[in-house]
C-alpha cells in the first residue's frame, strides 16, 4: 500500500470494495436460489410422474382382480404383471423425485450467507488491527 494515500482515499476505496462485495454476494444468492428452484421443480415433476404410474398400476391391479374373479383364467396374470411393472416405475420416479426435492431444501442461499458472514468477520478483524 502506498504510504501517501490519504484517509479519504482509503475510505473511498473501502466503500467501493464493500459495495462490489455486496453486489457479488447478491448475485451469488440469486444464482443459488435459481439452482434450488430448478431442483424443486424437477422433484415436483418426478412426484407427478410417480403419481401417474401409481394410478395406472392401481387400475391394472383392479382390472387383474376383476379378470381373476370373473374368468379365473390366465389373462389376470398378465394384468398383475403390468401392474407390478407400473408400480416399480412409480417407485423409481418417487425416489428420484425425493432426491431432487432434498437437494433444493432448504430454499436459503446458504453459500452466499456463509460468504457474507466470513466477509463481515474479516472486515471486523481488519478493523481491530
Amino acid at each position: 500500500m502506498n504510504t501517501d494515500t490519504s484517509t479519504a482515499q482509503l475510505v473511498s476505496q473501502l466503500s467501493e470494495q464493500v459495495s462490489r462485495l455486496a453486489r457479488d454476494e447478491i448475485r451469488l444468492a440469486v444464482a443459488e436460489l435459481k439452482d434450488k428452484g430448478k431442483h424443486a421443480g424437477v422433484g415436483a415433476g418426478m412426484f407427478g410422474v410417480a403419481g401417474v404410474f401409481a394410478w395406472w398400476g392401481g387400475l391394472s391391479v383392479v382390472a387383474g382382480l376383476i379378470l381373476l374373479l370373473a374368468l379365473v383364467v390366465p389373462p389376470w396374470a398378465a394384468a398383475l404383471i403390468v401392474a407390478a411393472a407400473l408400480l416399480v416405475f412409480a417407485g423409481v420416479f418417487a425416489l428420484v423425485g425425493k432426491g431432487q426435492v432434498k437437494q433444493a431444501a432448504p430454499p436459503v442461499p446458504r453459500q452466499a450467507m456463509d460468504n457474507v458472514q466470513q466477509d463481515i468477520a474479516t472486515i471486523k478483524e481488519s478493523a481491530h488491527r
